[in-house]
């Protein structure tokens, strides 16, 4: 597959190329137009779909992708079902703060949320109305550099998508995305409140990594942006990045931090961030998603690779070639993996 960067921003393409783009951490999406309001694609085989993101759900599992198709399991990913949706923009990510509250995401600045375990979804943002919305907060804040580029996203329509979505608990979330977008609910997605003027991302860099431990925020994404918020979001601090080059994927467990993307770059801090040391990687491919695992990480990679995190270096697991893969998540006690090729058991297992 052949990636296109114009300024270090992959270029957005259809189907298998899509999820390419995503897979290499593009984050700059064509115009949806009238895909927003179209119901999703149903179609015959839709854990064959390309796929993008998946959780838990208790002991669901649901996964998203290409063309609105979200798809769910309650057999360990043995079977699976697609879930009719208001939408057919490609998702990106989806989160569940318990068995039935969560939250998808994707292109067009969509949001949509779920109370019955993902049987059921409401859509409760978009990008037309996000660009209204970061308009008259910087009309009412009376910024300037704020108001420009709001008048531009409502210009440009509902171009842009989310990348990650960091979930507090049924009702509080934030989801994130390119160009550094940034909204906020506190109301389970009946409103929203921008949150681009409280982080620190002048350039506005595309944002691909969202994840939380207690009070502790980290953002991540391009060309070695992070920033950190202590207080639980209510203020984010820039933070000198190891590296620079893209974040795609990353956790965070109370001061110790793990980052990885472009190139197989993996690196860890124990500090909060102050002090980072590279984890040795045997793989150049660039990492894509993470999933904690009992008391270690797994990665997965653009190569289709499946690395586990053993104390200060990483070592590849013994699994079927892959194609590119665009995430990891634990199902029915073994481990599942999703892409271009749908979604599907990884040899190995998930413990």
């Amino acid at each position: 597959m052949m990636f296109t960067f114009f300024s270090s921003v992959p270029a957005w393409h259809a189907g298998a190329a899509l999820c390419a783009a995503l897979l290499a951490g593009a984050a700059l999406a064509a115009p949806v137009g009238a895909a927003a309001e179209r119901p999703a694609v149903m179609v015959q085989r839709p854990a064959a779909a390309v796929l993008l993101g998946a959780a838990a759900a208790g002991q669901r599992t649901v996964a998203v992708g290409e063309r609105g198709v979200l798809i769910v399991s309650d057999d360990g990913g043995a079977h699976w079902r697609q879930v009719a949706l208001p939408t057919s923009v490609t998702l990106t990510a989806v989160r569940f703060a318990d068995a039935r509250h969560g939250v998808a995401v994707g292109h067009g600045g969509t949001v949509l949320t779920s109370a019955d375990g993902g049987d059921t979804w409401t859509r409760r943002l978009d990008g037309l109305r996000l660009a209204q919305l970061a308009l008259q907060a910087a009309q009412r804040g009376g910024d300037a550099a704020g108001m420009r580029d709001a008048e531009r996203l409502v210009a440009e329509g509902a171009d842009k998508p989310f990348l990650d979505v960091l979930v507090w608990d049924a009702k509080r979330f934030l989801a994130v995305g390119a160009f550094g977008l940034a909204f906020a609910t506190e109301d389970g997605g009946q409103t929203w409140t921008p949150w681009m003027d409280r982080l620190p991302n002048p350039k506005g860099m595309h944002f691909y990594v969202a994840r939380r431990s207690g009070d502790s925020v980290l953002l991540a994404g391009e060309q070695g942006l992070l920033l950190r918020s202590g207080d639980n979001g209510r203020s984010f601090q820039a933070m000198n990045s190891p590296y620079p080059g893209s974040w795609f994927t990353g956790e965070v467990t109370g001061q110790e931090m793990l980052l990885a993307g472009l190139r197989g770059n993996v690196w860890r801090s124990t500090d909060g961030g102050e002090q980072w040391a590279q984890i040795a990687n045997p793989r150049s491919a660039s990492v894509t998603a993470s999933l904690p695992v009992g008391n270690t990480v797994l990665l997965a990679t653009q190569a289709g690779q499946v690395l586990r995190l053993q104390g200060d270096a990483l070592r590849a697991m013994d699994i079927a070639p892959q194609a590119p893969l665009a995430g990891l998540v634990a199902a029915g006690g073994q481990l599942l993996g999703l892409g271009v090729n749908g979604i599907h058991a990884l040899n190995g297992g998930a413990q």
